[in-house]
Formats: structure tokens, C-alpha cells, sequence
């Protein structure tokens, strides 16, 4: 194009002289057309040249004011450019038109929908957390788990939520099971250990006492052991059973309204807390979690990953057809990009402008050139041939006005 373009120049400058000469000798008035047109076109050829030429250099490196634009100004239009894009594409306003013309929502549920695509999406996800659960060290996770649980049961309240608790689970009646289980079990107990509670008894009588007398009180402590068991496990209107339900009610009542048992609850929670057994125990619910979650990620036909896909497959069917969830959905979105752009449109701008700026400027220069450069030799064209014809058109007026 640059051939092109300086081979316009050359023959209207060829055309001139050959013009120029025919006129001298005699030629005609016709001479002295082309010869006007001729020269117009060379001067707009060389203006537009000039104009070409001082956007990327100096013209023949002469320190021209006002050329070599794009090296001496690369900065200036880093910064104008990442201005421009900040106002124009990174403003709230054009952020949330744009979401809302796109309609992400709707487009996101029908692909959720089609089939594949929830599987697809389960598929990557438990890739990521397998990827993300291998980098992490047991150790350091163990540590942030078991301070986060500690920091948080030491921060909250336990007597009056366990006395509630209590409290709804004897009214109830919830309590009676583990009740008629301890009879029983107490029940089965003195019936396997006969001799072992005639023995004990036995060995807190006085030493003075016969042997015989010694056992006989053994045995009569073991009957009546026996028959207040059987009787509990027995009669649901056992009167321990009552003094039971009572004991249970009013320590629930305690546990959420009286100060100095809540007071022990809470050091005894802090205790047990700083126990390392309890500590370890905490630690080490992380390596069970792990172990499950990997097995389920890497299990195709896991309950895990045919839920989550089943979930995301019901939720794309949901937000392809409900309007009003795609609504809100959309709001989310934009409230979010137009936060993402306001927040950090400094920073974005910011890549661009000093992005340009650590191009060098010549390269620049002539990176530039070879991208719009075939385009600019068109001006040059345009400008030979539009200031013959302006030449022409000037010349023949004059000539008209002269006459």
C-alpha cells in the first residue's frame, strides 16, 4: 500500500511536469487543467504523507512539533485508554443494562437442565475439591478445626440450651426409656454379681461380728438390692421413677435459671474442653470427614454426587421456568459485577494504562503501524486523488471567473 500510494505521488508529479511542459510549448488551455490537478494532487499527497508519517515518526527525523505522536504520547493514551474504558464499559450503569439484556439466569437454568450438563457440573466440581482437599495439610487443617470448635463451644452458652432441652424431654416423657434400660441393666447386673455384692457388704461390717452374721447381712442387702430394682424395672409407677421425673424437671429448671449451676455447667464445659483427649478427638473428626468426602468425590455412583446432581438439575429446571427467580437471581449477579467493577475499576484501568506504558515506544510504534497502518495508506491515496480533483475544480473555476 505504500507503493501504491508513493507511486500516486510519482505520477502525479510526472503528470505535472509533462503538463507544465506542454503548456510552455503551446499545447492548449487543456495544459494548464492537468497541470492544476496534477499539482493539487501532488500537494495533497504530500500533506496527507506528512500526517501519515508524524503519527509513528518524524518525518525525516527532523524535530517536527507535533509528530511522532504514538511514541512521545504512548503513556497519555495508556491512561486516556484505560479511562475510557473505565467511564465507558466498567460503570455500574452499562454493567447491570448488559447483564440484564444477556438474561444469565434463564440461559444458566436451561443449560443446568439439558441433559449432561448437571453431571458435567458435579464432575468438575468434585474434581476441584479433590484437588483442593490434596493440598491442604492435615495438620494445619486439624489445628484451624479443632480451634474454631473450642472457640466457638467456649463462646456459647450450654446449660440453658441443655436445660430446655431437658425440659421439653421430660415433659415428653423421653426420659422413661433410658430409665426402664438402667433398671434392666442394673436388674441384669446384680444377677450376674451375686457374690461379688455379698462380699462388698461383708467387707464394711465390724470386724467383732461373726462370720456367719456377716454373710447373713450380706445376703439381706443383696435381697433388698434386688427387689427395689425389680420393682423400678417393674411398676411404671414406681415411686423412684417419680422422684426421678422430679429430680430431672427441676434440674432443668436449674440449668436454665439458677446462676450457680449454670455457673458449674459452664466450668465444667471449659474443663472438659481443655482435656486432650477431648482436644485430639476434635482433630481428628477432620481425617474421618476427609476420608468421606474423597471417597464420595471419586465414587461416580455415590449417593453424594448423584444428589448434587439431581439438586442442580432440579434447580436449572426451576430458574429456566420461574420468573421470579430469575429475577432475583439476575439482581444478585449485577449487584455483584457492578460491586466487582466499582470496587476495582481503579485497579482494571489501571492494568491497562500501565500495560501500555512498559511498551517500548518504538515497538509500539511499529506494532501499530503493521496493524492499521494498510488503512492509514488509503488516506494518503484518497488525498492525492481528492486534491486533483480539487485542483481541477479550483483551476477551472478561476479560470471561469477570469474569463
Amino acid at each position: 500500500m505504500k507503493t501504491i500510494a508513493t507511486g500516486l505521488l510519482a505520477f502525479a508529479t510526472v503528470v505535472f511536469g509533462l503538463a507544465t511542459w506542454a503548456g510552455a510549448a503551446g499545447a492548449g488551455a487543456w495544459a494548464g487543467y492537468v497541470a492544476a490537478a496534477a499539482e493539487a494532487g501532488m500537494v495533497g499527497a504530500l500533506a496527507d504523507w506528512f500526517a501519515v508519517t508524524a503519527l509513528f515518526r518524524r518525518p525525516f527525523g527532523l524535530p517536527i512539533p507535533h509528530t511522532a505522536i504514538i511514541p512521545t504520547k504512548k503513556d497519555a493514551f495508556g491512561k486516556s485508554l484505560g479511562d475510557f474504558v473505565g467511564d465507558n464499559f466498567l460503570s455500574g450503569p452499562v454493567v447491570r443494562e448488559r447483564l440484564a439484556a444477556i438474561g444469565i439466569a434463564r440461559r444458566l437454568g436451561e443449560w443446568l437442565a439439558a441433559p449432561g450438563s448437571a453431571e458435567r457440573v458435579t464432575r468438575e466440581t468434585a474434581a476441584a475439591l479433590r484437588g483442593v482437599l490434596a493440598v491442604l495439610r492435615d495438620d494445619d487443617v486439624q489445628a484451624v478445626v479443632a480451634e474454631a470448635v473450642t472457640r466457638r463451644a467456649a463462646a456459647s452458652s450450654v446449660a440453658e440450651p441443655a436445660g430446655r432441652l431437658l425440659g421439653r424431654v421430660v415433659a415428653d416423657g423421653g426420659h422413661r426409656g433410658v430409665v426402664d434400660l438402667v433398671a434392666v441393666r442394673a436388674h441384669d447386673w446384680l444377677t450376674e454379681h451375686h457374690e461379688e455384692v455379698v462380699q462388698r457388704v461383708t467387707q464394711r461390717t465390724p470386724g467383732w461380728t461373726p462370720r456367719f452374721i456377716d454373710q447373713q447381712v450380706g445376703e439381706r442387702v443383696y435381697k433388698e438390692l434386688m427387689r427395689f430394682v425389680t420393682d423400678i424395672r417393674d411398676d411404671r409407677q414406681h415411686p423412684a421413677r417419680g422422684a426421678i421425673d422430679n429430680f430431672l424437671a427441676d434440674f432443668a429448671t436449674e440449668l436454665q435459671h439458677d446462676p450457680a449451676t449454670i455457673a458449674r455447667v459452664e466450668r465444667a464445659k471449659a474443663d472438659l474442653l481443655a482435656r486432650p483427649e477431648v482436644q485430639d478427638l476434635i482433630a481428628s473428626s477432620w481425617s474421618a470427614v476427609r476420608t468421606l468426602v474423597l471417597t464420595a468425590a471419586e465414587d461416580e455412583q455415590s449417593e453424594l454426587r448423584r444428589r448434587i446432581a439431581a439438586g442442580l438439575r432440579s434447580f436449572g429446571r426451576r430458574l429456566a421456568t420461574d420468573r421470579r427467580l430469575q429475577a432475583k437471581t439476575d439482581g444478585w449477579l449485577q449487584d455483584a459485577a457492578q460491586y466487582v467493577v466499582q470496587t476495582y475499576r481503579t485497579e482494571i484501568t489501571s492494568l491497562i494504562s500501565e500495560t501500555v506504558a512498559g511498551w517500548d515506544a518504538d515497538d509500539a510504534s511499529r506494532k501499530i503501524e503493521a496493524n492499521v497502518g494498510r488503512d492509514l495508506q488509503f488516506i494518503r491515496i484518497n488525498g492525492t486523488v481528492v486534491g486533483a480533483l480539487a485542483g481541477l475544480l479550483i483551476h477551472t473555476v478561476a479560470v471561469a471567473l477570469g474569463g
